[in-house]
């Protein structure tokens, strides 16, 4: 043991031996970072950093719809296509499930969301769903190929998928009684429906539970739309 005498000179060179401990007991986690010594054997966090926290999940909309409805058409482009180019995806993923040929195999030919969705957006939101895929390709995605499509709408391909979508359609539970139909992270209710249909982006940053995008500060509620009855 040190004798008495050299406790003081102990001290002086190396004060992280014997004030660092001390401080960490005594003193508040809030005042380690008053020295460096203290920090550094508090085992403190530099300037700058935060605990580590997991990522949020984005929230999960599904959107089961028919291409040719009005009430879908109007909801895919007024409020969905907005969310998904306001918000990041890490605040929102975005699965649909459409009744309609052309769209199913335009998402099996691009499978890209981001390169699809814009061109789904075109098509619902021109005068002619059908009519103007060409049109809607050439702006949105040049590179994908027409013909592929088109053999795909008129095929075994179209079909099948077609036939799948119908499979996810009816496997919904509660069973859905319009179009659009819209799931929110697997629950279908009916205040997520109208909050959905009456500020998508609102409910989108209500129920996201990371950090709030910037666009979440300017969601507004407006007038809800009518829906296509089955």
């Amino acid at each position: 043991m040190a004798p008495a005498a050299l406790l003081p000179l102990l001290a002086l060179l190396a004060p992280g031996l014997g004030a660092a401990p001390a401080a960490c007991d005594r003193d508040p986690a809030r005042l380690w970072c008053r020295s460096p010594d203290v920090a550094a054997a508090c085992q403190a966090p530099g300037p700058g950093a935060h605990p580590s926290h997991p990522a949020a999940a984005p929230v999960e909309l599904s959107l089961f719809y028919e291409s040719l409805c009005p009430a879908c058409r109007r909801f895919l482009v007024q409020q969905l296509f907005t969310a998904w180019l306001l918000l990041p995806p890490e605040a929102l993923s975005i699965t649909l499930v459409p009744y309609g040929n052309a769209q199913t195999c335009l998402m099996h030919e691009a499978k890209n969301f981001s390169t699809y969705f814009p061109v789904i957006f075109c098509l619902e939101s021109g005068s002619s769903v059908t009519q103007t895929l060409e049109a809607c390709l050439q702006v949105y995605a040049p590179q994908l190929d027409g013909t592929r499509i088109a053999a795909c709408v008129q095929g075994d391909t179209g079909a099948a998928l077609m036939h799948r979508n119908a499979q996810l359609t009816e496997a919904l539970d509660p069973p859905h009684q319009y179009v659009p139909w819209v799931v929110v992270n697997g629950k279908h209710t009916d205040e997520l429906q109208e909050e959905a249909e009456a500020s998508l982006l609102g409910l989108i940053c209500r129920l996201y539970q990371g950090e709030k995008p910037e666009a979440c500060g300017s969601s507004r509620t407006p007038e809800a739309r009518p829906r296509c009855r089955r």
